[in-house]
């Protein structure tokens, strides 16, 4: 198969201590990390996670941060003037080195308990949220190479329905709707020409975690992934970090410590052991963020503990040496 090369290694070498390079390019992925719906509005854990975003843009430098879901716990947010924005997000990511950084934001299912539109809008008050539609598509070039990376942000909740306090969600609210996405996601899937190709959204495909697989994305999003070679799916929804890669290559990515870091192994027995080649429950390991670091010839993923040690890594291969 095209990714039979896929190198992995439990052993991480994240150099510290050194000024950012500003011809590389570095991005952070996390989701989950909406604070509390009452004072103080955060989690020590979420005030770690800052620290830790605030640590890689001055040691290892961050290009953007993609930000999937679930940004204001349990409601949402009410308007684009709601205190939240303020209170849960401004003032927890508050470090000057974080202050030019730009975050690309989808929506998780606490997120359209509220107002998605009033987070879209947001966009117009804070010069570094990125959110301009629902789903929507980036592309960015490694500075100093011909490395190109191609990110499809999707909304998972208009895919396959809120879960409304069940384990899973049930159907899309708007099939039309729904399907419309469907479509733009493998049309933009087959056009897409860059060294590596991501795909990020809030539910995951596979998950260990308390809510475990999204059978809605298992059974359309996954075989998308493989027709198309995607180079990893990214998402939150569970409260830990996970790396999962089948047997053929697909590789998946579980970033949801944003808030808490949780220890629930519950639907472990729902994803194929052979697959599971890290979480931070199963390794007892705390949850953190994942730093990515694309190259020429590979893709780095650093799964990373709040206090700055990396716990797993793993390398994707470029999609070029496959073609």
């Amino acid at each position: 198969m095209w990714r039979c090369l896929l190198l992995l290694q439990t052993c991480c070498w994240l150099p510290l201590g050194h000024t950012a390079d500003p011809e590389a390019l570095g991005f952070a992925v996390l989701a989950d990390w909406g604070g509390l719906p009452f004072p103080p509005y955060h989690t020590f854990h979420q005030t770690a996670v800052a620290e830790e975003l605030d640590r890689l843009s001055q040691e290892q430098g961050l290009s953007f941060i993609l930000s999937l879901g679930d940004h204001f716990y349990f409601q949402g947010v009410r308007d684009v003037q709601d205190p939240r924005f303020k209170q849960t997000f401004e003032r927890v990511f508050h470090q000057p080195s974080l202050q030019d950084v730009p975050w690309f934001l989808v929506s998780g299912n606490h997120d359209h308990r509220g107002n998605v539109s009033a987070q879209i809008l947001y966009s117009n008050v804070s010069h570094r949220w990125k959110y301009p539609s629902l789903y929507y598509s980036l592309r960015f070039s490694v500075p100093g190479t011909n490395v190109s990376l191609t990110v499809l942000m999707i909304d998972t909740v208009v895919l396959c329905g809120n879960t409304w306090d069940q384990e899973q969600p049930v159907a899309p609210e708007d099939p039309a709707e729904a399907q419309q996405q469907w479509d733009w996601i493998q049309s933009s899937l087959q056009s897409a020409q860059s060294d590596y190709v991501l795909v990020a959204g809030h539910y995951p495909v596979w998950s260990i975690g308390h809510h475990g697989p999204t059978s809605c994305l298992r059974d359309r999003l996954r075989p998308l992934l493989k027709k198309y070679r995607v180079s990893a799916y990214l998402s939150g929804h569970d409260h830990n970090l996970q790396f999962i890669r089948e047997d053929d290559g697909t590789a998946f990515v579980v970033s949801g410590s944003g808030a808490v870091s949780d220890i629930d192994s519950a639907h472990r027995s729902s994803v194929p052991q052979a697959w599971q080649l890290f979480s931070s429950p199963v390794n007892q390991t705390q949850g953190g963020v994942v730093y990515f670091q694309p190259g020429p010839g590979h893709m780095m993923v650093n799964f990373l503990q709040t206090d700055g040690k990396c716990v797993y890594q793993a390398q994707l291969p470029s999609r070029r040496r496959w073609e």
